[in-house]
C-alpha cells in the first residue's frame, strides 16, 4: 500500500503466471487512493479487473472474452457492454494494422502508424507504459492514445524487444 501511495499511476501487467493472484485487492487499494490503474489482461476471466481505470487487450484477447464481431458497430457495442460490466473508465483495444481504439464515454480511434514493421514484441508494453505516463501527466484520453500509438509505431520498427527514447518520441511528435 505504501508503494501505491507514493505512485502517480499503477500498471498491472498480467502474464497469467500467478504473480497477480491478488489483482482485485490491488485495484481496490489503488482506486481507494485515487490512483489510475491500467491493466494488460490475460486469459478470459476478466472479472478480477473490475474497477480498473482502463484495460488494454489486443484484438484476440478481447475476442476470447466477448466473441467475434463483424462490424465496427458490433465491436463498439460489445466493448461498451464489457466496459460497463467491469466498471472501467475506458477499454483500449490494440488492433495491429488497424491501429487502436479507445472505448470510453466517447470513442477515439488511432490508425496504425504507416511504417515498416520489424518486430511486434513489446508493442503492447510500450502502449500501456506510454499511456500511463500520459495519464499521470494529466493528458486526456485522446492525446494519451495518440502518443501511445506513435510510441508503438516506433518500437515495432526496431528488432527485438526495444524501447522508445524520449528523443525519438519527441521527434515523431
Amino acid at each position: 500500500e505504501t508503494r501505491i501511495v507514493q505512485s502517480d499511476v499503477v500498471i498491472l501487467s498480467d502474464y497469467g503466471k500467478g504473480g497477480l493472484t491478488h489483482i482485485a485487492d490491488m485495484i481496490r487499494i489503488a482506486r481507494a487512493h485515487d490512483k489510475p490503474v491500467l491493466v494488460d489482461p490475460k486469459g478470459d476471466e476478466w472479472g478480477k479487473y473490475a474497477g480498473a481505470t482502463v484495460i488494454t487487450p489486443n484484438r484476440s484477447e478481447l475476442r476470447a472474452v466477448v466473441g467475434r464481431w463483424s462490424s465496427e458497430e458490433e465491436l463498439a457495442a460489445k466493448a461498451q457492454k464489457l466496459r460497463g460490466e467491469l466498471r472501467l473508465e475506458a477499454l483500449l483495444v490494440t488492433r495491429s494494422e488497424e491501429g487502436m481504439t479507445l472505448f470510453a464515454d466517447e470513442i477515439h480511434h488511432q490508425p496504425a502508424q504507416a511504417r515498416e514493421v520489424f518486430d511486434v514484441s513489446g508493442a503492447g508494453d510500450t502502449v500501456i507504459a506510454t499511456l500511463a505516463v500520459m495519464i499521470a501527466a494529466g493528458a486526456d484520453w485522446a492525446e494519451s492514445i495518440r502518443v501511445a500509438n506513435i510510441a508503438a509505431g516506433i518500437v515495432v520498427g526496431k528488432l527485438g524487444t526495444a524501447v522508445v527514447t524520449r528523443r525519438e518520441l519527441a521527434a515523431a511528435l
